[in-house]
């Protein structure tokens, strides 16, 4: 759906210096139909910027974008029915109604104006914005003005979605209704490509991640995958039938072992290991003695998983 070859984005330097600010160097990425692809990074990173390409509201310096098989920069237009998009900042008309809004896009759209109206109604239910209807943009909450903002992404019935920030300022609630939302939009058939400073949403929602800094991509792949791929950082728990055991003092002397936190009845620690050479570990663990009864292998978060990557600022 989406490919990125060797994507580039310069802007001339406002620090005086003559080395160009890079937004995005030499990114290449390939996204499948039907992921939900997830791009993280800090303010800054440069994922607007690459968002804002493949949309093609911003022309890169150097490098190529393609859509659907079509090139963005020389067939924005063509690109673009493909593509519904939802900027971090967007704009709303207060003194319209929810309807009139979306008619006023499906006219941007150039939509069939015999199809139009049917298709505005089946949007607004799919958005879960019937009552609103006829109310006015203006009394809408932050979820309801979110829905609508998603809702005129997908009037023209795109396979792409791309949506900046879309959780932005959202409470609790409508966050998840967010989630579940989008969840349904990719059951039916949408690829998406979202950004978020929330990594916990992310990380319930996506099929891929791409971790990104300073306008370079540090980690790209399926979830799992990424989540699993740095084999020189695992982290155990490892319980004892009965304390009493040294086992501070065993782990310390194990040379891949670090990171060591000792518990009432147990430890945790971070091991350079496969799982062959954990089981290893075990085994002599016990045969030194140590009452085990029980080895659990702890599960990185995204949020752990980036700030582990990425030394930079936080998000």
């Amino acid at each position: 759906m989406i490919h990125l070859e060797n994507l580039t984005k310069e802007y001339e330097s406002t620090s005086g210096s003559n080395a160009p600010t890079i937004a995005a160097d030499r990114l290449t990425l390939e996204i499948a139909a039907g992921e939900v692809f997830g791009l993280v990074g800090a303010n800054g990173a440069g994922k607007t910027t690459t968002l804002k390409m493949i949309c093609g509201l911003s022309v890169p310096t150097a490098g190529r974008v393609t859509v659907h098989g079509i090139d963005v920069e020389k067939q924005p237009e063509e690109a673009q029915r493909y593509i519904g998009y939802l900027g971090d900042f967007f704009e709303l008309y207060d003194d319209l109604k929810v309807w009139e809004y979306l008619d006023y896009f499906a006219r941007a759209y150039k939509m069939d104006p015999a199809k139009s109206p049917a298709r505005i109604t089946e949007v607004i239910h799919r958005m879960g914005l019937d009552t609103k209807r006829d109310s006015l943009i203006a009394g809408l909450s932050r979820g309801m003005k979110q829905r609508l903002g998603i809702g005129r992404a997908i009037l023209h019935d795109p396979p792409l979605l791309v949506l900046d920030e879309p959780a932005s300022g959202l409470d609790p609630k409508a966050r998840v209704e967010l989630k579940d939302l989008l969840r349904e939009l990719n059951r039916n058939g949408k690829t998406i490509f979202i950004t978020s400073h929330i990594l916990s949403d992310l990380e319930e929602i996506c099929t891929s991640i791409a971790v990104m800094e300073k306008g370079r991509v540090l980690r790209v792949g399926p979830l799992a995958e990424v989540m699993r791929q740095d084999k020189t950082h695992r982290r155990f728990r490892l319980r004892l039938a009965a304390p009493g055991y040294a086992l501070d003092q065993w782990l310390s002397h194990r040379q891949a072992v670090s990171e060591i936190k000792i518990e009432a009845t147990g430890a945790e620690f971070s091991i350079a290991a496969s799982d062959a050479e954990v089981a290893t570990l075990l085994r002599e663990a016990i045969n030194a003695g140590a009452p085990i009864c029980g080895l659990e292998e702890l599960t990185e978060t995204l949020e752990q998983l980036y700030s582990r990557l990425s030394p930079g600022e936080v998000m």
